[in-house]
């Protein structure tokens, strides 16, 4: 759906899914308590997983809810249950969706490649095999901030090897990138890029090496549970993080996923393609407003919505009426 701006020119629109780390306790519950449709989504996850993933979102506690294979599909669920009240009460229809990461599942349902039942249990299965490639502790990752990234790429390339794996996970935004591989090798690159004037790096609180070669047993798994659901085509087109080009084949984009698990995130390069593509409005749909910053860092120019709670929900369907 494209809109007008106060001058009547053209402003293609981009809905985008988050991904794992914007978890919290309570997400999505002022939604679904007054909305019956949200509801029956966490309804159909709970059944799709046989277990009760709402109290999960909603009560915690946040260390189980924070475990990956419990934050992927509690995520989805909520993201998903707030695209379809924006779908169903408003006019909302994006010209291109997206995801990062994770998120790329959330929108590949929303453009009706996979059902949200598939959808779910294949993200807690996605979650599971992550969570099993590598012994928790062993691996690690960690944020670079102030960098240029081909700067980050440099020192990568330069540390990593097969016994001590170090390399680019996430291009989240010009100044942001994650590194992951094994613990000690992505200590001794922050180290390295702290000497080359890293403004700042943190590590992440996550379990495993997100988005490099260790998580290869883990794409090995997934791809295998990919072949054994039903596929479409998309309604959408759909931007990828492989290699941020759009998607309207539902087989291609299976395949793409079969190389996303290994694959660098390559957030910044896609928000700058749907910009080319005459992208002007991101919506954010889902917890948290975390690709909200990262797009305004990448396309300064952008305007940027954030879909992520009741208050903001009913904002965004006042905007886009019927």
């Amino acid at each position: 759906m494209t809109e007008e701006d106060g001058l009547g020119v053209l402003m293609g629109l981009a809905v985008v899914f988050p991904g794992q780390g914007v978890q919290t306790v309570g997400m999505g519950r002022d939604v679904a308590e007054r909305y019956p449709e949200a509801r029956a989504v966490f309804e159909e996850a709970d059944r799709a997983l046989g277990f009760p993933l709402h109290r999960l979102c909603w009560e915690g506690p946040a260390e189980d809810l924070t475990v990956t294979y419990h934050a992927q599909p509690a995520v989805v669920t909520v993201s998903y249950a707030l695209w379809t009240l924006l779908t169903r009460f408003g006019s909302l229809r994006p010209d291109y969706v997206a995801g990062h990461s994770l998120g790329e599942y959330t929108a590949l349902a929303a453009a009706g490649a996979l059902s949200f039942s598939d959808t779910v249990r294949l993200v807690y299965d996605r979650g599971r095999f992550m969570q099993e490639a590598v012994p928790v502790g062993v691996g690690a990752m960690a944020a670079v901030l102030g960098l240029p990234e081909e700067v980050v790429v440099d020192v990568c390339h330069r540390l990593n090897r097969p016994d001590a794996v170090v390399a680019p996970a996430n291009f989240n935004a010009p100044d942001q990138v994650v590194i992951a591989g094994h613990r000690t090798a992505v200590e001794a690159a922050a180290e390295e890029l702290r000497r080359r004037g890293a403004r700042r790096i943190v590590f992440l609180q996550v379990s495993a090496p997100f988005h490099c070669v260790l998580m290869k047993p883990a794409e090995d798994r997934m791809a295998e549970r990919l072949d054994q659901v039903p596929w479409r085509d998309l309604s959408i087109p759909w931007l990828n993080n492989v290699n941020a080009e759009p998607i309207t084949d539902g087989a291609a984009a299976r395949e793409i996923l079969k190389r996303q698990i290994t694959a660098p995130v390559l957030w910044t390069r896609l928000v700058r393609r749907l910009w080319d593509l005459g992208v002007r409005v991101f919506v954010e749909v889902g917890p948290g407003r975390v690709l909200t910053g990262l797009i305004q860092r990448s396309v300064p120019g952008a305007e940027c919505v954030n879909v992520s709670d009741l208050k903001t929900l009913e904002a965004a369907l006042n905007r886009w009426s019927r």
